[in-house]
């Protein structure tokens, strides 16, 4: 019950936030959008995890990628220090990733390779000095979501698929954040990175109860 009530709340402060962007005024995405992560934040800790591993680096996942959003949405210039701390927030969700892979299964990463070339191509050309801050992080983030693919081929668990969905969407949404920032910004573009983000982070952080939900049923 409460975790269906943290949901609502997550999808109206999202909203409320989205809206903000466009509509304003400023001082609600000051308030929306850190509190967007502090529900999404409350739903991985109070997931009853039969992985107490698992959990601790989710959430201190979701910690750093409530930092790297404050960084982000500071009226100053605060891009690099955002990228640092979601790039942490990415090397524990791939620590949490890859416990119960077996074995590594490497086709994946051809496409996400590929996919990872072309961006880094259309974005090169307006990078300047931050070339190999964004390589290094586009790199962390496509690992993440190779190692949360192989954990749910691996497992087969509704938590895990919850997971690689999410990684799959936060590529997706830095995706349409960078095109914006570096190549031209386009109107639909933050309502799309941040319904991707959100919805990312959600997922990520509701595989936490949810894989809890499974092992307990197959146990």
């Amino acid at each position: 019950m409460l975790t269906s009530i943290l949901v609502l709340l997550v999808i109206l402060s999202a909203s409320i936030h989205i809206r903000a962007e466009y509509r304003g005024p400023r001082q609600h995405i000051y308030i929306f959008k850190p509190l967007t992560m502090v529900f999404i934040l409350l739903i991985a800790i109070l997931g009853q995890a039969a992985l107490p591993f698992y959990k601790y680096m989710i959430v201190t996942g979701l910690v750093f990628s409530m930092a790297g959003d404050v960084f982000l949405m500071l009226p100053s210039d605060r891009f690099v220090a955002g990228l640092v701390a979601f790039l942490i927030a990415h090397l524990f969700y791939i620590v949490a990733f890859v416990s119960e892979i077996s074995a590594l299964i490497w086709w994946p990463l051809i496409p996400l390779v590929t996919y990872g070339i072309v961006i880094y191509i259309i974005l090169a050309p307006s990078l300047s000095k931050l070339r190999s801050p964004v390589l290094i992080y586009v790199v962390v983030i496509l690992i993440m979501a190779w190692l949360a693919w192989n954990r749910w081929s691996q497992t087969g668990l509704s938590g895990t698929l919850l997971a690689s969905v999410g990684a799959v969407l936060f590529v997706i949404s830095d995706t349409i954040l960078a095109i914006n920032r570096f190549r031209g910004a386009f109107k639909p573009a933050r309502a799309l990175n941040l319904a991707t983000y959100f919805a990312a982070q959600w997922l990520i952080a509701s595989s936490v109860g949810t894989l809890a939900f499974w092992k307990g049923t197959s146990q």
